[in-house]
């Protein structure tokens, strides 16, 4: 039982991959942009990377002639830049349908690579995390949580936070002032880096871990915990309660007394008291999905304004601290404001695109109804556009349906200008004229040919 307990819990860390790496630079860049204010370093990427494996290969794809600055940093990296040539309507899914090609390609020509690394937040990429695990492939996404689906977050091997990478290479250079520019773009991001998530947040999934480890008979030790706390839930990190490693984490929830570490034969074993499990069940938590009443009625705010398209992250949580005074995300598991709206975004409450300055505003999803008047202000260029497209339809067929709505709609000219003109109303049907010249011109020569 020993050997076997000691090769279950080993092999889950022993275990090195190779890596191949694929970077969606455009959506990596824009989201780290507007939640952190400051430019994706691939760097630290690449160093949380080789921390579970070699990595062979990388390439990034985007349009490189937007990102001079950029591609000298990946190119210092050995990344491949893989150039996209943006068609006449933007080819917004150009990058992706060569990175999700490219990926299967090496999954299937180079066996010897057994782990993926998707560095995007697009929910887009789900189909190819789903093919790569089908054929046997470990996949890691690394995204942001403020701006990565949810979907992908949970059907990864694991999921590397951005943010968490950031703490300890952000705290460094501010002590050791490198530089005033470093400093100032790191003095942003710094209050968002260093949230730290109550540790209440997290027993519930260690419950289930430890309920998993005692299913199987199998002691509870640390390497073991976690691995099964991430095939649990890929997206948890012990960064996002302000440690930088699982040990560390775990002897703090043995300090507040939510769990109870014993020290045996070298191995650490976690132990989860009865009073405190009882103590926990009687304190409510707040959940993710009690926060949207919140939100929901801020964009009812926003939607009587008419305001969707013109709004950015922090311009909606001045909404909805307006609606809603005191309004704390921290207490529904939310590291900052913009992980809420990504939420609801996966729920269709709300849609995030990016504007021409790469600023991501919000517009109204397909589960939120925006109110009847403000239909055609909800988005001006898309809902004024089909109006003349109807009456394109109508022009062209005047001679069957169409007849008696232009009659109304003559009448009703008619009563209108009357007064100026008495035989306006005939002379305004140039539409069906039109038509009928048309269909004259051609009608007289066709009988004779086809006759």
């Amino acid at each position: 039982m020993l050997n076997r307990e000691r090769s279950t819990t080993t092999n889950p860390m022993e275990e090195r991959h190779r890596v191949a790496v694929f970077i969606d630079f455009d959506n990596i860049e824009i989201g780290v942009k507007n939640t952190l204010g400051r430019d994706f370093d691939v760097s630290i990427v690449l160093e949380a990377l080789k921390e579970r494996g070699e990595v062979l290969t990388k390439i990034a794809y985007a349009d490189w002639t937007h990102h001079g600055e950029m591609s000298r940093s990946f190119s210092q990296h050995g990344v491949q830049m893989v150039q996209r040539h943006p068609g006449p309507r933007g080819d917004k899914n150009g990058a992706d349908i060569n990175l999700a090609l490219d990926a299967l390609e090496m999954a299937l020509t180079k066996p010897h690579i057994d782990a993926f690394a998707i560095v995007s937040g697009d929910s887009d990429f789900i189909s190819l995390v789903e093919k790569l695990k089908q054929y046997n492939k470990t996949v890691y996404v690394v995204g942001g949580r403020a701006f990565t689906s949810t979907i992908l977050q949970k059907n990864c091997r694991e999921f590397i936070n951005y943010e968490s990478l950031l703490t300890p290479v952000s705290s460094a250079p501010q002590r050791h002032a490198r530089g005033p520019q470093r400093a100032a773009k790191a003095s942003a991001p710094l209050p968002i880096s260093r949230v730290t998530m109550p540790l209440s947040r997290v027993m519930p999934l260690l419950d289930r871990a430890l309920e998993v480890l005692a299913r199987r008979e199998v002691q509870p030790q640390l390497g073991l915990l976690k691995s099964t706390m991430l095939q649990l839930d890929s997206s948890f990190t012990e960064r996002d309660y302000g440690t930088s490693s699982f040990r560390q984490f775990v002897e703090m929830l043995d300090q507040a007394r939510l769990v109870r570490l014993q020290k045996e034969r070298g191995h650490y074993l976690i132990e989860l008291p009865a009073r405190e499990a009882e103590a926990r069940a009687e304190e409510p938590l707040l959940k993710r999905e009690d926060a949207l009443p919140s939100l929901h009625r801020a964009l009812r705010v926003v939607d009587e304004n008419d305001l969707w398209g013109r709004l950015d992250f922090n311009a909606v949580r001045e909404y909805v601290e307006r609606t809603e005074p005191g309004f704390d995300e921290k207490r529904y598991g939310f590291g900052q404001f913009a992980e809420l709206l990504n939420y609801a975004q996966d729920l269709s409450l709300v849609r995030l695109e990016p504007d021409a300055n790469a600023v991501l505003r919000v517009y109204p999803g397909s589960q939120f109804t925006p109110s009847r008047a403000m239909v055609p202000s909800a988005s001006p260029t898309s809902a004024e556009q089909p109006a003349p497209s109807f009456d394109a339809e109508t022009e062209a067929e005047p001679a069957e349906a169409p007849t008696a709505e232009v009659a109304v709609a003559g009448e009703a000219e008619a009563a209108s200008a009357a007064p100026s003109d008495g035989a306006a109303p005939k002379k305004k049907r140039t539409y069906h004229r039109r038509s009928r010249a048309r269909s004259r011109t051609p009608r007289k020569p066709r009988k004779p040919q086809g006759s």
